[in-house]
């Protein structure tokens, strides 16, 4: 099945760009409660509501949950692109509905939604609060864990740009996790469920992002949401949605998550994931923090009657105003930038930094500058 050609025919179009709250997705969900079970089942520090989106009334039951960092909406809006297909009667959403109870929250952090901060109102991290439960959303997050008992979690993310698949310049446009449960990093039967599902969803993607699926570390954290729940015996799935080459507003992650889900989902209900596949899951690379936004390469700048030929990069500062999500270029280290790689890379050729002597780049400064006579940077982008 091509899953590609699935997503545009159910992608929703209401949601859009990096900038998802709950003004954005509640208009969807009340369309949704002719087609599923749509509930408040709790409040955020600021009292805004925590949807609850249950799906099917299959033996198999599937969690999923998404913005428990308040800034990474490209798996929430891949959600609602997997709740159109599930409200339709295609085949496969019927084959998915029959077979699975799916649990889905799919804004845990409203608060820090619409702050657009990766923390809640009180500045703690939720998967930084799996010990301690000491926020309202990390409570109810746990509290449906125990009343629903999954087969599996999908834990959901976005991770930043600066991370590559490996040491070759490919940026990871999704990267995924079977946690830990122990600190030795054993695989036991209930990791190996997460591991196979894995493998299975690389098999898929390579065939979209060929060498753009990565692999996060497994260090052992118990405060970490996805630990605590391996480490409760139920295979868990760390989603990361990243960067794909010029799609800072993540509309083809998007895709390729949508296309993550019916691979996983179709895998569980196959029962694929049986078949052990921890060589292919290994040989997946490692995610990389090889990346910046921009690198501005043989550039020359004089200081006290000095010639130095310089590299320097910059990354985008995202920036909310308006509702909307602003990226502004700023300069974030000055070096050799060895074993790095840009999104976007210039090569000036040992002209002049700012038209003028006496003139460096500066870490924190916006990346607006002149080379040469002629060229002019702006945010971080040569001008046309």
């Amino acid at each position: 099945m091509n899953y590609q050609a699935t997503h545009t025919t159910y992608l929703e179009k209401k949601l859009h760009g990096r900038y998802i709250t709950n003004s954005h997705i509640e208009p969807l969900l009340d369309d949704l409660k002719n087609h599923f079970e749509i509930s408040v089942i709790g409040q955020s520090v600021l009292m805004k509501p925590i949807y609850q989106v249950k799906i099917g009334n299959g033996k198999t039951k599937i969690y999923m949950w998404s913005q428990m960092h308040g800034n990474e909406s490209t798996c929430t809006k891949a959600l609602f692109d997997l709740f159109n297909l599930l409200k339709s009667d295609d085949k496969l959403a019927n084959q998915f509905k029959d077979a699975f109870t799916i649990m889905c929250i799919p804004i845990l952090n409203p608060d820090g939604a619409e702050a657009y901060t990766r923390v809640n109102a009180n500045e703690i991290d939720l998967n930084r609060d799996s010990v301690n439960l000491s926020q309202p959303e990390s409570r109810l997050l746990r509290k449906v864990f125990d009343e629903f008992q999954p087969d599996f979690c999908f834990n959901l993310h976005d991770q930043r740009t600066i991370f590559g698949a490996g040491f070759e310049p490919n940026p990871a446009t999704v990267s995924f996790l079977a946690p830990s449960y122990n600190e030795e990093r054993e695989i036991n039967e209930v990791r190996q469920k997460a591991i196979n599902v894995i493998a299975t969803i690389n098999e898929e993607l390579q065939s979209c992002i060929p060498n753009q699926v990565g692999r996060f570390d497994d260090s052992f954290n118990i405060n970490c949401i996805g630990d605590m729940f391996q480490s409760l015996n139920v295979p868990t799935i760390l989603f990361e949605a990243g960067h794909y080459q010029d799609d800072y507003n993540r509309e083809m992650s998007r895709k390729m998550i949508f296309v993550s889900y019916l691979t996983a989902l179709r895998c569980i209900v196959n029962n694929e994931f049986t078949k052990q596949k921890n060589n292919d899951y290994l040989r997946i690379p490692q995610n990389n923090p090889s990346f910046f936004d921009f690198i501005f390469k043989n550039v020359k700048v004089v200081i006290g009657n000095v010639e130095k030929i310089i590299n320097f990069a910059a990354h985008y500062k995202e920036v909310l105003a308006d509702d909307k999500i602003l990226f502004e270029a700023e300069i974030v280290e000055v070096g050799e930038l060895y074993g790095h790689f840009g999104h976007v890379e210039y090569d000036f050729e040992g002209e002049l930094f700012d038209n003028q002597t006496e003139r460096m780049p500066e870490i924190g400064q916006r990346a607006t500058f002149l080379i040469g006579a002629h060229t002019k940077i702006v945010n971080g982008l040569i001008k046309k």
